[in-house]
């Protein structure tokens, strides 16, 4: 599990410190797959824009829990957020970001 978790940035124990934090949390999903059920004050940038939108979540000087619906697409999400300078983590699938954020 060690090189899954290195190869995809999940950080499941950095979720609840990254809380404690005051982290934003970032759902990259689609629209629809938003509007199907998402997590309470989420801020929904998808994937394909996020490039577009970089300064957007600068301006929240908050650290960002990234996450979509399997870990996939929120683990490029976090990796383009470090590269522009934002502390962010991949907080994996919303199901299991749900349970860490409730624990």
């Amino acid at each position: 599990m060690g090189i899954l978790n290195a190869l995809f940035g999940k950080s499941t124990d950095n979720v609840s410190e990254y809380i404690e934090k005051g982290a934003v949390i970032l759902d990259v999903r689609t629209k629809s797959e938003y509007q199907g059920g998402h997590i309470k004050n989420a801020k929904h940038i998808p994937l394909q824009e996020l490039g577009n939108r970089i300064n957007e979540i600068k301006k929240l000087n908050k650290p960002i829990i990234a996450h979509c619906a399997s870990g996939m697409r929120s683990a490029n999400a976090a990796s383009l957020l470090k590269t522009n300078g934002i502390d962010a983590i991949n907080g994996g699938g919303i199901g299991s970001l749900k349970r860490k954020i409730l624990s």
